[in-house]
């Protein structure tokens, strides 16, 4: 690489003044690889970590080996249900890595060390003398009487052998983006077990072939939504055992449902109690050392991708979470955030500031090691990244440069429809704005567009269905009790959607519930709501109700999705724009074989509406959003066929619709 032109400058040629950038980028990468697999043996091997600190049985040596990487602490005890919680009676000895050991003989402690027992380890350091859950923990539980957590000794086994799930290579995604704690529709916890009882059956009837699921690290506050993470190998006890979570993984492959997981490595949570803040009483263990080491924004500790053991722990974590579990790959947390020192907070609007400034390089190398060991292990995974810095080659082959997420977060595309709905009159929006907002991404960067998430549900903000229809959600959602508010909110949430998946990426994401326009909020229980579940949870029941207009939004989805999935829309990169009228708010493109007319005004509906097309012949409606059955007036004709006609003064072939307002409607040439 050293001597060609990188892959990502080939591509994009503004990055020319930072080809040696570029080039040591990689360089920085093959260095670490090199280094690791000398002293390793290979990647694989040295993210098998987890296999040997923890908790871990030796058949050969017939016992339990518990070791912990603690350098600087000045001596640890293993205590718990099996020796009374005697915080002396078991030291642990320390060797010339800073590891500590103890081994458990299981003749003598068979009936003891035993599933479900309960241990912490008690660390003797700068910081005092104090309990602390062990880092490569499997499960942590929390004691319903004083709160605290304990690490719990978890040996069941699970039977993988009927899992024989694989995405396909080049699986076109449409994912459902899942909490399991609030996908029940009472107020409280659910579990694993209801999730996959309830849930994946929904999931699979509305057409989506993934789900992504978050907070499944274990993380002492519920509130948080999973990202203040504090025992990485461990799912969270709140919604059931591991086993529980695992058959949910196997239900969802039976059904043809891959599992993302939503995976925190970004940051994690502050707590000494739980976590692993000064874990061998230094703030340099697993962390940056001072300022450095904390997160200005998320009141959170930054890892220190450079160090060896740090570097091993998360990359161990990533394999873990492939082999133990089966999920078939990850959404990375927060990665604009890990690149750079300044946390994405700044403008980066040059190659230089991309390559040079405030750049976090170790960070930038474990990703490229994650994306690696996930693609090397796991094969036909899938990697998503989540940043809004727009970072070049985020995407791209490692050697051409790149990072190798498979997948980016479009995640200037819900930011748009929120700030058009907050701050602009319908017959401001901007169709040429719109188009770019859509469309600006860079040929082979995947992209994953999405009208909204689970980011722009919670207190603070609204989905898009409250932005558009507020209270009158409250009032006015009855089949029979037509409303010019909701009407409106109706009409613009199905075309926002609709608008979003057919032109904004080549994969597609959806919070679960906001499909059918889910009201209100995402509120987690906490002290300023009085810890009420009120807002935590899904009421499926609207979606259900044949009474409430609710069911018209999950019927359009459904058919949105189904249409976009059958005729392969997702093959061609970018829709190819036939016409723009701002006059009448009308946007009109072809992608893959299928023909959108968008009409975002608020009024105008044309009769005889002309606009070209490719192709010759006969088009037929195959999906209008303003069909009865998805709460439209029934005002454009899906029974007959719209000829095309050749226009003499341009040339071209044209149809002709009545186009109606705040419509979107998708043709198809007959027998395509």
């Amino acid at each position: 690489m050293k001597s060609k032109i990188p892959g990502i400058v080939k591509t994009d040629p503004w990055l020319t003044p930072v080809i040696e950038d570029v080039k040591e980028r990689y360089q920085r990468y093959t260095d670490r690889l090199d280094k690791i697999e000398t002293n390793y043996g290979s990647i694989t091997t040295f993210a098998d970590a987890y296999k040997y600190l923890g908790i871990n049985y030796s058949k050969k040596d017939k016992g339990w080996y518990y070791r912990e990487w603690a350098p600087a602490a000045h001596q640890l005890f293993l205590a718990g249900d099996f020796n009374n919680w005697d915080t002396s009676s078991h030291p642990m000895k320390k060797n010339v890595d800073g590891v500590w050991e103890i081994f458990l003989d299981y003749n003598a402690y068979k009936d003891k060390f035993v599933h479900g027992s309960k241990i912490k380890v008690w660390v003797d350091a700068a910081n005092g003398f104090m309990s602390r859950i062990p880092a490569y923990i499997t499960r942590v539980v929390q004691d319903e009487d004083t709160l605290n957590y304990s690490g719990q000794l978890w040996f069941n086994d699970f039977d993988w052998q009927k899992d024989s799930f694989k995405l396909k290579k080049d699986q076109k995604l449409f994912i459902y983006e899942c909490h399991v704690g609030m996908a029940q529709e009472t107020e409280g916890l659910g579990t694993y077990i209801e999730f996959a009882e309830k849930i994946l059956p929904w999931v699979q009837k509305a057409g989506y072939n993934a789900i992504q699921l978050m907070a499944i690290q274990e993380h002492p506050y519920y509130g948080s939504f999973g990202y203040h993470v504090s025992n990485f190998f461990a799912p969270s006890s709140r919604f059931g055992t591991p086993e529980d979570l695992k058959n949910l993984i196997r239900t969802a492959h039976d059904m043809g449902i891959a599992v993302i997981m939503d995976i925190v490595h970004s940051h994690t949570v502050k707590n000494i109690n739980e976590g692993l803040n000064m874990f061998d009483g230094s703030d340099s263990q697993y962390f940056h050392a001072g300022s450095r080491g904390i997160h200005p924004q998320w009141d959170s500790l930054l890892f220190d991708y450079g160090r060896t053991e740090v570097l091993q722990f998360l990359l161990s974590n990533v394999k873990y979470w492939l082999k133990e579990f089966h999920f078939d790959g990850f959404r990375f947390d927060g990665v604009g955030s890990m690149m750079y020192f300044h946390h994405g907070n700044e403008t980066i609007d040059t190659p230089e500031k991309y390559f040079r400034e405030g750049v976090e390089w170790d960070a930038i190398t474990y990703l490229q090691l994650a994306n690696m060991l996930v693609h090397k292990i796991a094969p036909g995974s899938i990697t998503i990244a989540e940043d809004v810095t727009g970072m070049p080659g985020l995407t791209a082959p490692l050697s051409d440069g790149g990072i190798s997420f498979d997948f980016r977060l479009g995640m200037g595309i819900p930011d748009y429809w929120i700030k058009l709905l907050k701050e602009y009159k319908d017959e401001e929006w901007n169709i040429y704005e719109m188009w770019n907002v859509m469309t600006n991404r860079l040929p082979g960067v995947k992209t994953i567009a999405y009208a909204e998430s689970h980011d722009q549900a919670l207190v603070g903000d609204k989905t898009i269905a409250f932005w558009l229809m507020d209270k009158e959600m409250y009032f006015h959602m009855h089949v029979n009790d037509p409303h010019l508010v909701v009407d409106r909110g109706i009409a613009l949430h199905k075309m926002i959607r609709l608008f979003t998946i057919s032109l904004g990426g080549v994969a597609y994401l959806n919070f679960m519930g906001n499909e059918f326009g889910h009201p209100e909020w995402i509120d987690f229980p906490r002290q300023g709501n009085n810890w009420s579940y009120k807002h935590a949870r899904r009421q499926w029941s609207l979606a259900y109700n044949p009474d409430l207009k609710y069911k018209f939004l999950a019927e359009f989805d459904k058919k949105m999705i189904s249409l976009i999935r059958n005729n392969s829309v997702f093959d061609e990169e970018y829709g190819n724009q036939l016409q723009m009228d701002e006059n009448n708010k009308t946007i009109v493109f072809q992608r893959a074989k299928l023909v959108f007319v968008f009409n975002f005004h608020p009024s105008n509906s044309i009769a005889d509406y002309a606009f070209p097309v490719n192709h010759e012949g006969e088009y037929q409606v195959v999906l209008s959003s303003d069909s009865k059955d998805t709460g439209g007036h029934e005002r454009i004709n899906t029974e007959i066929l719209y000829p095309s006609a050749l226009n003499s003064d341009s040339g071209r072939h044209e149809l002709r619709i009545y186009n109606t307002n705040r419509t979107a409607v998708v043709l198809k040439l007959k027998d395509s």
